[in-house]
Parts: C-alpha cells; structure tokens; sequence
C-alpha cells in the first residue's frame, strides 16, 4: 500500500499508515521538497512534477502492483500516476480529492473553507505545520498548480477499481463532486465517512479498513 499525502504533509496520516502496516507492507511517501530538507528538489513542487516522481518511485521500489491511496491534493497525485501507470496499481482510493469547479478559483475555494475548517481538529496544526514551513513558497506554488487540476477529465482513464472517499462535512469534496468522480471512473464508487476534510488524522483505524476493503475490490 501506498499512501500519498496532502499538500506534502506526512505528520496526519501517520495513524493510517499504522493501520495499514498491519495487513500489508504499506509506505507514507515524503514527496520532494516538503519533508525532510535536502538539497534542492529535482522536481519542482507541483502537481504534474510531483506525480512523476511518484511514477518513477513504483518503477523502482514495489515489487508488484500496489494499493494507491491519496488524500486531498494528494489524491490528485494518485489519479495521475493511477492513469498513466496502470499496470503498477490494482486499485485506487481517492480520500477528500479536491477541488471541485466552484472551488478551483481563491474567491471560491475562501467561501467553501471555512465550512470545513470548523469541523477539523486543532491538533492537526501541530502535525502539519513543520512540513508547510519547511516548505515556504514552494507550499503556495504547490496550491496554485493543484487549483488548476481537473481530475474528472482524468478519472476516466483508471483502470483500476477507484474508491472515492469524503468526510460528511468536507466542503472542499461535496458529495455531489465526489459521486460525479466516482461516476465516470469505470469501475468507481464512493462513500461518505465520519469527519471532514481531514477525517484521516486520528481515524487509522477507518482509514486502513477503507483501504483494505478497495484492495479486496476486483
């Protein structure tokens, strides 16, 4: 199993990746330029350079096709490597993909915000906040290349059985976007979780059963 993170942050799902360690070989990635600090990234901190990166990763490391997890941004990252890499992914889950149409531009994206954050968990700011200052601008660049992705003219090119997943108080993934992804995946299907965007953190357990149930999904 592998699990891509949002907007580079790793310190939220590590819960999930316990979960997952416990049925299968499972790894939380450090995309470039958002963990640990090293020489200057080969990759540029977007979407599309972030997803080659990951590509060339399952080139190398997995054995066999994988699980692909990615939550928020992060499920972006998944959706492309998923597309593009068909024969190193069996199944894909997509936790809170973002963003819906009305939420692609900042005047958007500033009005469905605050629905979400008032459900999150202040604790989440103390396992997030290390990676986003490590990161600095390349943070805001990341945010800008994923407001311009799509991935509903892209979900249709995954093979694989994909599993969408929202929290039911995500306003960055309404049910009305996460059912139309869903519907256009060829063998996608969604459901509604305990929690917001963010319901990974603190929430391994369901996590890692969400996970496991789409790598049993044939």
């Amino acid at each position: 199993m592998v699990l891509v993170p949002g907007l580079g942050a790793l310190g939220y799902l590590v819960d999930a990746l316990e979960g997952c360690g416990a049925w299968t070989r499972s790894f939380l990635l450090d995309v470039p330029g958002f963990g640990h600090r090293g020489p200057r990234a080969v990759h540029p901190p977007d979407v599309s350079s972030l997803a080659e990166a990951v590509r060339a990763w399952l080139d190398v490391v997995p054995r066999a096709p994988v699980v692909l997890a990615g939550h928020s941004t992060g499920a972006q990252i998944a959706c492309r490597v998923a597309a593009a890499r068909p024969e190193r992914v069996r199944s894909l889950v997509l936790m809170s993909p973002v963003f819906p149409p009305a939420a692609r531009r900042v005047t958007g994206l500033l009005r469905v915000l605050p629905g979400t954050v008032a459900h999150e968990s202040p604790g989440e700011i103390r396992v997030t906040a290390p990676y986003f200052l490590r990161a600095g601008r390349d943070l805001h660049r990341y945010l800008r290349s994923a407001l311009r992705e799509a991935p509903e003219r892209l979900v249709d090119r995954v093979a694989c059985p994909v599993l969408v997943v929202r929290g039911e108080h995500d306003a960055l993934s309404p049910q009305p976007w996460v059912s139309e992804l869903a519907a256009r995946a060829p063998r996608g299907r969604w459901v509604t979780v305990p929690g917001a965007h963010n319901f990974p953190y603190r929430r391994g357990g369901l996590t890692s059963a969400l996970i496991a149930e789409a790598a049993r999904h044939r």
